[in-house]
């Protein structure tokens, strides 16, 4: 699917939430629901920034790191990837401060959610790095380069176009996650839906316009990475026409 139906797709979805915003049995809950979907954008946003630093970390220390660091990659990524977000946010919620360690639930929904899908993305940095052609590594080696010159200009450039989708997959998969830290006490977009529906059984109304806030959201991270996807395959063929 192209960008230009996507844009097509998340104007309709726009258009739709706006025409539903003039009829009053929408419009009565469409402020508070905006107001828990920025909470969900900050948590979303603040998870995916951190998931790509841990995942390009693992991946990288499992790859090129000394034992000591391939075994805590490894840790890492086998508990995040093994175990259930939900249990992870519980966890770091109500178990940790049992040790002395307590943090708000901002910190905790951006800290679970990140590390959980950092651990999948890990293996999406690792997977293609591997996958970038031999003669590459060949022709690095060939120009004296040390592992990290390597990296830096040959490697990871042709590696992060094949990155790319996946981790849109992820962005979206982080963003339909922060629906669980409502059980953290956190009024994010979930939370004021449940709230709402509890007080006034507007299940319909309410539903709808959630989803298509959620739409909306995920369009965006997809136009976003197309964008990026495409950007980075006209720079590498330039590049290599160069």
């Amino acid at each position: 699917m192209g960008i230009r139906t996507l844009v097509g797709m998340l104007v309709a979805a726009l258009a739709v939430i706006g025409l539903l915003a003039t009829q009053t049995s929408y419009s009565l809950f469409l402020p508070g629901l905006l107001e828990g979907a920025l909470l969900t954008i900050e948590i979303a946003v603040l998870g995916s920034v951190l998931a790509v630093v841990m995942g390009v970390l693992a991946a990288l220390a499992r790859l090129y790191g000394p034992a000591p660091l391939r075994w805590l990659a490894t840790v890492y990524v086998e508990i995040f990837r093994g175990t259930s977000a939900l249990v992870q946010l519980f966890w770091l919620f109500f178990v940790l401060p049992q040790f002395g360690l307590l943090m708000d639930a901002f910190t905790v929904a951006v800290l679970a959610l990140g590390l959980n899908v950092g651990a999948y993305g890990s293996e999406v940095v690792r997977g293609a790095i591997l996958a970038v052609a031999q003669g590459q590594w060949e022709a690095s080696i060939a120009l004296n380069m040390s592992r990290a010159q390597m990296l830096r200009r040959i490697i990871l450039p042709q590696a992060f176009i094949a990155m790319i989708p996946p981790w849109g997959n992820l962005f979206i998969e982080l963003l339909k996650s922060t629906a669980l830290v409502s059980l953290i006490t956190l009024t994010d977009l979930a939370f004021k839906a449940q709230q709402m529906n509890q007080s006034t059984l507007k299940t319909v109304p309410i539903f709808t316009l959630v989803l298509l806030i959620y739409l909306v959201m995920s369009l965006v991270i997809t136009i976003g990475m197309r964008f990026l996807e495409q950007r980075a395959s006209a720079g590498l063929s330039r590049g290599r026409a160069a």
